[in-house]
């Protein structure tokens, strides 16, 4: 799958306007990657899309990845420490469960959204925003691979 191939399966601009309007009310980063057909292990590729994208990095170590596969309707959601120890594996599950149900339809862009929409939700409870004091430790762009 070329990159003009995951552009179309995935409207960026929508997904970075969800990503903004929920570190509006977080101190908390999202990322979003998507990556092109492969045969290797998904969640062993996020952990490096989560390096490389500098995203252990963050202040309070409270930054979270949605790695996304559309041709194989694969994904990993991981979560750094600061905020896996505040959420818990439940939260992750039930994140996982509402992207599940979307991509299976295809529904990339709208799973997202609302995957953006839970972990936004869920960072602001436990990292609320400093205000103006709060900076965007991390781009909010779609990662294309």
């Amino acid at each position: 799958m070329s990159r003009r191939s995951l552009r179309k399966c995935v409207d960026q601009a929508e997904v970075v306007a969800a990503i903004r309007a929920a570190e509006q009310v977080t101190s908390g980063e999202i990322r979003v990657s998507v990556a092109p057909f492969f045969w290797g292990n998904v969640e062993k590729t996020a952990g490096k899309a989560f390096r490389r994208l500098g995203m252990a990095h963050t202040a309070d170590r409270n930054a979270v990845l949605i790695f996304l596969v559309p041709s194989r309707r694969r994904f990993a959601i991981l979560g750094d420490t600061g905020i896996h120890e505040k959420v818990g594996q439940a939260f992750w599950n039930e994140v996982s469960t509402c992207l599940s149900s979307h991509f299976r339809q295809g529904a990339f862009t709208e799973g997202l959204v609302e995957g953006i929409r839970m972990v936004g939700d869920s960072l602001a409870t436990h990292f609320p925003s400093a205000g103006a004091a709060d900076r965007n430790e991390l781009s909010d762009g779609v990662d294309f691979q």
